[in-house]
């Protein structure tokens, strides 16, 4: 039976800047800003006075407001810093007291009931990086309208006076204990202890650090847990989860001899995997291994949303099982939005995020690497096996991505090459499709697709490819490599 898909609206271009209205724009995920440079303390107090008017406005702020942050440098002292922004209005706030991960605060928002929550995060973005996210009171990702909303306070709240904060409305909370419980249930823990894996833990310096760790351990699993001290500068690298970062988890693996590798970002909402022999797992393959997983081995049922640049493996599941499939544009707020609106049983995009239901409309790399740990335990077979059995069933397909950072001109022209209908050939490839749902994907034929889009959190122009071998995905990456530059 094939799968109609169904297309979320596009995002909606960004408007042009007001006179005197700030340098502050609101990404795929939030806002980010070099510390010291963009997130500064004044642009930090704009967006916080923006947010805490979007809640009054809003919602029903009685409920109070959850914050957290991450491992960054000052990102306790800016969340302090929000927290007394909302109690300038008249917000309760519950604020974290360590480190915290993205979905443990998400998850907090909803248990507590709270009308909303903050994170200070930059995720995966480099050490220098800081940024601020929103969560919705159902524990995910803010909707596109709510962000267009707050971004719109922006200059109207630059000339109200500030008011005084009243630090007795801000009650410090531990977030930890309840969503390491909720993880528990939901991943039965006490089957992994009965498997006796031993996973090899890498939260890359971030807010993920102890969080697995400590919940295998109170379940019987020894997990290697590697770079697990919370640090500012992440080690000296980047605490994104990309195969080129995860160098150290693959020598402790090798080492240790572990049965897989888990890696989080920098707030613990995206994730890696390595399998026995050190080989890199990608993020579409955990989608997909965790979508067969759900439906054949827990009997769930419901429809899957991707964003644009996610597998084409995930559509051929869904057809396989007759499930609804939603294609998005890049960002999770807009999987959120679908999760809400849809009986969706997972969503999930390119960089390694994926949300669950029954768990939360958000992504979470915890609960995630759980999953995948129980896949191998349920299937009782190495992960290499469980990829293999994959490719085999529903490829093969070879994925890669590219970042250029370009300039803001090289950037537009080398998009407005790829805007032009006109074009038929791509090198030697035939272009058989176009869509423009979130930048220029073209179809070619016996070469699968290649995207070209700006990141909406970076300065850089990704270039996402995907094909039927490893040698066919790399020359369509090349060729249009060299179109970029030659732009």
């Amino acid at each position: 039976m094939a799968v109609k898909k169904k297309r979320a609206p596009r995002p909606k271009k960004a408007r042009g800047r007001r006179p005197g209205q700030p340098a502050v724009r609101f990404g795929t995920d939030g806002w980010r800003g070099v510390i010291a440079r963009d997130f500064n303390r004044e642009n930090a107090l704009l967006v916080a006075r923006a947010i805490a008017r979007y809640l009054v406005d809003f919602e029903d702020v009685r409920r109070g407001v959850v914050v957290a942050y991450d491992t960054r440098f000052l990102a306790d002292r800016f969340a302090r810093l929000v927290s007394e922004v909302l109690t300038s209005v008249g917000i309760p706030v519950q604020l974290g007291n360590a480190p915290t991960p993205t979905p443990a605060l998400s998850y907090a928002v909803r248990q507590r009931q709270a009308a909303a929550g903050v994170m200070l995060t930059a995720s995966h973005n480099r050490p220098e990086w800081l940024g601020i996210k929103l969560k919705a009171s159902y524990g995910g990702s803010a909707s596109a309208r709510a962000v267009e909303e707050v971004e719109s306070y922006l200059k109207d709240v630059a000339q109200l006076p500030r008011v005084q904060p009243d630090p007795k409305k801000i009650e410090v909370v531990d977030l930890k204990p309840a969503y390491l419980k909720r993880l528990a249930e939901l991943v039965e823990m006490s089957r992994l202890a009965r498997a006796k894996l031993r996973p090899a833990l890498d939260p890359m310096h971030g807010a993920g650090v102890g969080y697995l760790k400590q919940l295998f351990a109170a379940h019987g699993v020894q997990a290697l847990e590697i770079r697990g001290t919370p640090d500012p500068l992440f080690g000296g690298s980047q605490p994104e989860p990309t195969e080129r970062n995860l160098g150290p988890l693959r020598e402790a693996l090798e080492r240790e001899q572990c049965d897989l590798g888990l890696a989080t970002d920098g707030d613990a909402d995206r994730l890696a995997a390595l399998d026995e022999q050190g080989s890199y797992v990608s993020p579409h393959m955990i989608f997909s291994l965790l979508f067969r997983h759900l439906v054949e081995r827990r009997g769930m049922k419901g429809g899957v949303a991707k964003t644009f640049s996610v597998s084409k493996m995930v559509d051929r599941l869904a057809e396989n099982y007759s499930l609804p499939l939603h294609e998005t544009p890049i960002g999770f707020k807009y999987i959120a939005e679908l999760m809400l609106e849809h009986d969706l049983l997972l969503g999930g995009e390119e960089s390694g995020g994926i949300g669950i239901r029954p768990h939360l409309p958000e992504r979470d790399g915890l609960l995630n690497s759980l999953l995948l740990t129980k896949i191998v335990a349920t299937e009782g077979k190495p992960l290499s096996e469980c990829v293999a059995e994959m490719q085999r069933d529903y490829g093969p397909l070879h994925y890669q991505r590219l970042d250029l950072h370009l300039s803001p001109d090289h950037k537009q022209r080398a998009l407005d090459r790829f805007a032009e209908d006109g074009a038929g050939k791509l090198g030697e490839w035939t272009i058989v499709g176009r869509e423009d749902l979130d930048g220029v994907k073209l179809y070619l034929l016996n070469a699968g697709w290649v995207l070209v889009r700006p990141s909406g959190t970076e300065p850089v122009l990704r270039i996402y490819a995907e094909a039927p071998s490893e040698e066919v995905v790399n020359n369509v990456i090349a060729a249009v490599e060299k179109l970029v530059r030659n732009s």
